[in-house]
């Protein structure tokens, strides 16, 4: 029985590696859509209609749950799938919930209005096209008013850590955190708002000082999961796990294997 998780490439792999730690008794099947990363320059409908395709394999693979762990296609494929309905006994679920939760520290259940927290200027990292959507800003107005939420865009860091170039990776970042404190220059948080950036989260911690809280995805959507699947057993799904790529498999089960410091061999999808 497994759950999925997809991602455009080979970010998602960071919330592999929390879910698998925090749930070491369920198998999970991973599909990278490598041959079309990244999504981040992409527009919203071709995000749509490539994530689309992508659960819609997962399903098939025998996923009852998939897991967006690709903040694109979270925010400009989640909303619009559920409510174009999904088939009976499949669900897919993305990452800005459990991000959100730990910000606004409320549960996703709870449906009394938006109030004021605690956090009042938050930064979000993201790609182009996650902050183009505005969709985490929409989906935390839902929770909290009186927040300032300043984006910066992070233009070349996915392709930086898919080519393995940690260097220029390392410059992009501190780059765009320049960028970022130019517009707000005294952040109380920052949300690394792409799978990819939490192989970076060290240098966007030094770059931002260490008064700047940084929320990084895998462990927040690793807990959430673990609460989810507490309430739905039934999601497990009937697939057995695994690796699958859209891309070139040999190359990309290279890259895994050094972005987890483990050997991963993916198949194609």
């Amino acid at each position: 029985m497994a759950v999925g998780i997809f991602d455009s490439g080979l970010g998602g792999l960071t919330v592999l590696n929390a879910a698998q730690q925090r749930l070491p008794d369920v198998d999970f099947l991973y599909y990278g859509d490598s041959a079309h990363a990244p999504y981040g320059v992409r527009d919203a409908e071709d995000v749509f209609q490539l994530t689309r395709q992508a659960v819609e394999t997962m399903w098939a693979h025998g996923c009852d749950l998939v897991i967006l762990a690709c903040n694109t296609a979270s925010a400009a494929a989640l909303r619009r799938m559920q409510e174009g309905g999904l088939p009976p006994g499949k669900r897919v679920l993305g990452v800005f919930v459990p991000l959100i939760e730990a910000l606004t520290e409320r549960e996703w259940g709870d449906n009394s209005p938006p109030r004021e927290v605690e956090v009042k200027h938050v930064a979000l990292f993201a790609t182009p096209a996650t902050v183009a959507s505005r969709a985490f800003q929409r989906e935390l107005a839902f929770r909290a008013i009186g927040v300032d939420v300043e984006a910066q865009s992070c233009g070349g860091v996915v392709d930086a850590i898919e080519d393995g170039d940690e260097i220029l990776a390392e410059a992009l970042v501190r780059s765009h955190v320049d960028a970022l404190k130019r517009k707000m220059p005294e952040p109380q948080a920052a949300i690394l708002g792409c799978t990819h950036y939490p192989l970076m989260e060290d240098i966007f911690q030094k770059a931002l000082g260490p008064d700047v809280t940084v929320y990084s995805q895998g462990d927040l959507v690793a807990e959430s999961l673990a609460h989810y699947l507490e309430r739905h057993p039934d999601m497990m799904g009937r697939g057995p796990g695994g690796f699958l790529t859209s891309g070139d498999a040999t190359r990309v089960s290279d890259r895994a294997t050094q972005f987890l410091r483990r050997e991963i061999t993916f198949s194609a999808a």
